[in-house]
Formats: C-alpha cells, structure tokens, sequence
C-alpha cells in the first residue's frame, strides 16, 4: 500500500506541482531561481568556471511541468528570464529527471543516451554546462539544501524503480 503511493507520488509529481507553477507570479518564480542560482554558484562565479556563459544563453525546459527559462551570466551574475527565449543551447527533460540529476542519483550521460535529456544547439557550450554540474558540490547549498536534495531525488529514484518493477512483473 505505502509502495504504491510511494509510486503515484513520483509518478504524478508533475502534475502535483503544474498548477502551483502557473499560477506562481512570473517575476516570483524568476527572481527565486535567480537568486538560487546566484547563491549555488557564487564560488563558481567567483572562480571564473561559469565565465562560459558570457554573452550567451542556456535554456532549461522542464518538460512535464511546461517551465522554461533562459539564463546567462552578465556582469558576474546569472541573469534569469522565464518563457521561450532565443538560446544558444537548450536542455530539458521531466521534472524527475532533472531531480534525479541534481541528487547525483542519475548521471546525465545516461539519461542524454537514453533520450530523456535532450541537449540541442551549440554542443560545445552544452557540454561545458554538463561538465559545471557534474562538478557542483551540493554540500554549499545554503540551510542544509543537499540534505533535501538528496532526500528528495532518494525518494523520486526509489519510486522510479517501483514503477519500473511494476512494469517488469506485468
């Protein structure tokens, strides 16, 4: 029984989180992950590893929750705008995907080769992106963040092999 919500839980997370995300002020939404993406790389910026972004713009799609933003670094911060803007290289993926990735419990690679991370357009400047979060240490997220990062993308992993067990015995 507890295994089976677990499951719906994961599975419908999506769904769970659309309506929150729409109806969510644009201008809220954009300075949030700004000021997140500000602060998870604010030593990155400092050292001069997300000077790739310079002058040019990485789009995020998460698929299953229809979110898009766009974001560079300009003037040694990164600049965050929402929607469907021009991109010199596009990532996106589903919500857990992405929460797989960011608990290091999914390497992108794989999920890249096993088409559920689709990165398109300059592959030089995406590339550096994949490498910058393979390097991220989610230990200087702010407030124990990595704990709730890593506790989540357990939670969502666990409940992706339910599914995929589930799947398997049918």
């Amino acid at each position: 029984m507890l295994q089976h919500l677990h499951q719906e839980l994961v599975s419908q997370a999506a769904q769970i989180f659309k309506l929150p995300c729409q109806i969510t002020p644009k201008a809220l939404q954009q300075g949030a992950i700004q000021a997140a993406l500000n602060r998870l790389l604010a030593s990155n910026i400092a050292e001069g590893d997300v000077d790739f972004l310079i002058d040019k713009w990485l789009h995020v799609h998460i698929t299953d929750l229809d979110l898009s933003w766009v974001m560079s670094l300009q003037r040694e911060k990164i600049t965050v705008k929402l929607g469907q803007h021009a991109a010199d290289v596009h990532f996106s993926a589903d919500l857990n995907d992405l929460v797989l990735i960011a608990g290091r419990k999914e390497d992108p690679d794989t999920l890249f080769f096993q088409r559920r991370l689709h990165i398109s357009g300059d592959t030089e400047l995406g590339l550096e992106v994949k490498n910058l979060l393979d390097a991220l240490e989610l230990e200087t997220l702010p407030l124990n963040g990595h704990l709730v990062v890593d506790k989540l993308s357990q939670f969502v992993a666990q409940g992706v092999s339910l599914s995929q067990q589930k799947k398997a015995m049918s």
